[in-house]
């Protein structure tokens, strides 16, 4: 007689870092840092990540900074912000299996200062909610149905800086499949709250069969272009726009990291 499924939810070895990892085995983006750097099979080193370390550099640091972390997907920023001195993170990730899986980080490697929520990013930026020192919205813009809005409700939660990391539409560069869709698909004209730009519908296809898909909560997402991104974030009050990580050849789509303070 077989045994019934649910006994196939319980470990049955005391080594528990790598049983929690494998709750997601096949399906974490990361690596996680030393001692459990060969524990997930991801490859992205978001722990050390050098965009954030520049975001902080260029700030002046973030020490005693409360930062508000959009997507923080498998908590590897929020390590890094941790060790980086803020003094609070929340961190909002809509994804169900992501936000468990910085759930696991959390607890692996003791994080004391941040805290996680489940919930969409958008609906939770529209709460009227006291506003943080710092934003990191790295890899969330271009998953945005509504990117612009995303952008002024950002602005409202940011009293002084934002790091913006974010893919962008140029027709030149379109070295998936699903980017070349996008340029036949040509652009949209749109305006939200006064601010006019043109949106690229991005589907994502195979991706979404993926367990680990970390993507937005719709089958497509909107871009804008790197223009309308830059216009947009003085339109809604950041100024001293300094940019870093320019690259318009990236291999999944133009790409490129933003330092933005937000004018008093």
């Amino acid at each position: 007689m077989n045994a019934p499924a649910i006994l196939e939810q319980y470990v049955t070895s005391a080594d528990w870092p790598q049983n929690a990892i494998d709750i997601f085995k096949g399906e974490w983006f990361s690596r996680l840092p030393e001692p459990y750097e060969s524990l997930t099979g991801g490859t992205a080193c978001f722990s050390s990540d050098a965009r954030l370390t520049w975001f902080a550099e260029a700030i002046g640091g973030l020490r005693d900074k409360t930062v508000l972390e959009l997507g923080p997907l498998e908590g590897g920023h929020s390590y890094l912000l941790e060790k980086l001195g803020a003094r609070e993170v929340v961190a909002i990730e809509g994804n169900t299996r992501a936000f468990l899986k910085c759930l696991i980080v959390k607890e692996l490697f003791g994080l004391t200062k941040t805290r996680f929520l489940c919930g969409d990013i958008i609906d939770s930026l529209r709460r009227p909610e006291p506003p943080f020192d710092v934003c990191i919205a790295s890899g969330v813009l271009y998953h945005m149905q509504n990117p612009a809005e995303m952008l002024f409700l950002v602005a409202q939660r940011c009293n002084q800086n934002l790091l913006l990391w974010t893919h962008y539409f140029d027709e030149t560069h379109t070295p998936t499949e699903q980017l070349r869709a996008t340029k036949e698909h040509g652009g949209v004209k749109h305006e939200y709250r006064g601010f006019k730009h043109t949106l690229y519908r991005y589907d994502y296809r195979a991706a979404l069969q993926w367990k680990g898909f970390c993507g937005g909560s719709a089958s497509f997402s909107e871009w804008m272009s790197r223009d309308d991104i830059l216009k947009c974030l003085g339109f809604v009050g950041f100024t001293d726009v300094r940019i870093g990580f320019d690259d318009p050849q990236n291999a999944n789509g133009p790409s490129l990291a933003v330092v933005a303070t937000r004018r008093q």
